[in-house]
């Protein structure tokens, strides 16, 4: 699979200098958790769900989570894993050649991880891993122990996707030990842990807030300052940190606003008419919002996000694709192995050899999975070929 392969060649053509590369479930693991995306999530009640996974692939998805917590009652959990073994079962045995998403299952308890691993037999291939919800420092022991434990018994690679969402995180005076206790388990396993999701909705749960679809994350000071802590102790660029992804954003088309949309006419108005139309195809999506986000998602570290509805999925991506202004610099930077400084190739800015290297780095490997717009390229004509293609 690759990113934007569901576009028409001469679409990407016409849209890519540098071509977003293929990769799949057995790539390295740096590789898929830069390439994670906008992950949906599905519950796994779905009769459909089968079905689902293929369109949404058809659509560009890459990775998709199917969740048996959260996202279904209690009293569907054994039918829901019941659908969930006998879809991926089917999936398993089509005769479809095409390659699946990333797939991943959220499940409620560590045992769950074993049984539906051992039920699923030969499909369980399909899996690039699980997603561990509520972790913490004193219950993730369990579910990472669990998956190591599964991958011996079906012999493939699974990875873990921790969820941080629990109270102890949210409150103060258990966030500290909290967080380095979480950051030693992770080090134990760090060979399976692919990414850390964040569960901001779970997190405005401590205190009963819910943010409305004219804010971000970030403007929720409780949820803002857990982002940066996280960021501060599990995103460390020295070689301990892991990839954290961003939170989901829970709205979706259309309801009464009560601002203006977030979103400048002016990058529209310059890409010409046509751009007008991807504007407000983008606010009658209520898009404007997760745009903003996700801006504020890569300027405090994160990569990739939560999503739980397909409309989503196309603006993350979009943001994803690195500028030729980016890509210039992150080649400049890394060009330069003795320090120093120079005006960048855009002349707006310096480069700094030396504190740039490491965001170089993480964006050449960006580049890789989403590939690098051509000059003449905004995110417009991103947003546009990804929302219409």
């Amino acid at each position: 699979m690759r990113h934007f392969g569901h576009l028409a060649d001469d679409v990407r053509n016409r849209l890519f200098l540098v071509q977003p590369t293929a990769f799949d479930r057995k790539s390295d693991a740096a590789v898929l958790s830069a390439a994670l995306g906008g992950t949906l999530y599905s519950p796994a009640t779905r009769t459909t769900l089968l079905a689902d996974i293929r369109k949404q692939a058809a659509r560009g998805v890459v990775s998709m989570v199917l969740c048996l917590e959260d996202a279904i009652a209690d009293h569907e959990v054994l039918g829901g894993e019941t659908n969930l073994v006998e879809q991926l079962r089917a999936l398993a045995g089509s005769p479809d050649a095409a390659e699946p998403p990333l797939l991943f299952v959220r499940v409620r308890t560590p045992e769950q991880i074993t049984d539906l691993t051992r039920r699923l037999g030969p499909a369980a291939e399909l899996l690039t891993g699980y997603v561990l919800p509520k972790f913490t420092a004193q219950s993730g022991g369990a579910f990472l122990a669990a998956l190591a434990a599964a991958e011996a018994d079906c012999g493939h690679r699974l990875f873990a996707m921790p969820v941080l969402e629990s109270p102890e995180l949210a409150h103060l005076e258990t966030r500290r030990e909290q967080l380095f206790g979480i950051s030693s388990l992770l080090e134990e396993y760090r060979e399976r842990i692919l990414a850390v999701r964040l569960g901001v909705t779970d997190l405005c749960s401590a205190y009963g807030l819910r943010r409305s679809p004219d804010l971000t994350a970030y403007d929720v000071a409780l949820v803002a300052g857990v982002i940066g802590d996280v960021v501060n102790v599990l995103g460390r660029a020295d070689g301990s940190g892991h990839t954290v992804t961003g939170p989901v954003w829970e709205y979706f088309p259309v309801q009464e606003r009560m601002f203006k949309p977030q979103l400048r006419r002016t990058p529209f108005a310059e890409a010409g008419p046509p751009a007008e139309g991807v504007r407000r195809r983008i606010i009658e999506h209520d898009l404007d919002g997760l745009i903003r986000e996700l801006e504020l998602d890569r300027a405090n570290g994160l990569l990739g996000k939560t999503c739980i509805h397909p409309s989503h999925v196309p603006a993350v991506h979009a943001l994803s694709v690195v500028t030729h202004e980016e890509y210039c610099d992150a080649r400049d930077i890394l060009s330069r192995s003795h320090g120093g400084v120079s005006r960048s190739a855009y002349t707006n800015k310096m480069n700094e050899a030396k504190p740039h290297r490491t965001w170089a780095e993480r964006l050449l490997l960006r580049a890789e999975v989403f590939g690098v717009a051509r000059e003449d390229v905004s995110f417009v004509e991103l947003l546009g070929a990804c929302l219409c293609g």
